[in-house]
């Protein structure tokens, strides 16, 4: 039995102006939906009363028992109340407010209560992003890659290397890659098909050398889905995936998967992120970014397989979806001729 609400019935007024420090004399709750990566429920909340938000959301654990056994298993629960409690006050970035926080170490479940960002625009994966919008999202990982640079102090969160990291992307992968050769067959050519199915066995020494090097708190899921951009910067939201990991994690995952190949075009965007880490104080070596960058670009190959493997062909937007982030995932490495780096 936890001490807070798990579901959105276990919501009282009692509780919400316990926890707001406010006086809430009345709410409603309406659904989000679950959406392409959401191991949750999200929701929102209207409020009345005296001197509490109007609006705010909440978020819970899954009520599938199936995806609540993924997010157990990849901490992702505890890896967001982790941001929301120890992170967030530390780092120069926008992200929405934690009005209240639980977790449960026992039964894993969680609840979060947040800042509803209004007058903000959810980004689309599948439409893509302007070269303004493309700055801003890697200014935003370098204000929180060089705040947290060698994160020792931090010693709850997990690094992205850890065994159950590691089989799962072998797992995910190992299913997943016959699934997505079959329903993006226009994508995946023969020669592509057989390139890509030794990642499996290249998984781990991969992240191992990923690995071999600076750290920081990445985000861990930074994609266009996952960005609510305002007039002039960009807010992060949906930290389930938050670990240390190479600072190339996060810029790989969205450079090669978010933006179109006309948005990638228009400068080194390698070399624009380390120009603004180094001009933060950061001591790094420009070699060393780029060979990261290649060794991650190639191993998110993983993400996009284990989505697009369980995307619903018949829905429009999952199609679309899927070769979006694929497409830009295997144009990325070819670009990078990264496939010379499976043995």
């Amino acid at each position: 039995m936890t001490s807070f609400p798990i579901s959105t019935d276990q919501i009282s007024i009692q509780w919400l102006s316990k926890v707001l420090n406010c006086e809430v004399s009345n709410f409603h709750i309406e659904p989000l939906g679950e959406g392409i990566g959401i191991i949750g429920l999200v929701t929102r909340l209207t409020l009345e009363g005296q001197n509490c938000p109007k609006t705010l959301i909440a978020k819970f654990q899954s009520p599938s028992a199936d995806n609540r056994a993924i997010a157990h298993l990849f901490k992702m629960y505890e890896r967001e109340y982790q941001f929301y409690s120890q992170v967030l006050e530390q780092v120069p970035v926008r992200a929405p407010q934690c009005y209240h926080a639980s977790f449960d170490p026992d039964s894993k479940a969680f609840i979060l209560l947040l800042e509803d960002l209004l007058g903000y625009r959810l980004g689309d994966q599948v439409k893509g992003c302007t070269v303004t919008e493309c700055e801003q999202v890697v200014n935003a990982m370098v204000d929180l890659h060089s705040s947290t640079w060698q994160p020792d102090h931090l010693n709850e969160i997990n690094y992205h290397n850890t065994d159950f990291q590691v089989q799962g992307m072998i797992d995910g992968f190992t299913a997943g890659w016959p699934v997505v050769t079959e329903n993006f067959s226009h994508l995946v050519s023969r020669e592509t098909a057989l390139k890509g199915s030794g990642l499996s066995e290249n998984i781990k020494p991969l992240l191992e050398q990923i690995m071999d090097g600076p750290v920081c708190i990445a985000h861990g899921d930074m994609r266009l889905d996952n960005l609510f951009f305002g007039q002039d910067h960009v807010a992060l939201v949906d930290f389930q995936a938050l670990c240390k990991s190479a600072p190339e994690h996060d810029l790989a995952y969205f450079l090669s998967q978010s933006p179109s190949q006309v948005i990638l075009d228009d400068r080194d965007w390698v070399a624009y992120y380390h120009r603004q880490l180094t001009g933060k104080g950061i001591s790094y070596d420009l070699e060393l970014c780029r060979d990261r960058f290649q060794r991650c670009t190639l191993y998110f190959l993983c993400y996009a397989v284990i989505i697009c493997s369980a995307l619903d062909m018949a829905n429009e937007r999952g199609r679309l979806l899927g070769e979006t982030l694929l497409g830009n995932a295997l144009n990325s490495i070819n670009t990078l001729d990264g496939f010379s780096l499976l043995k």
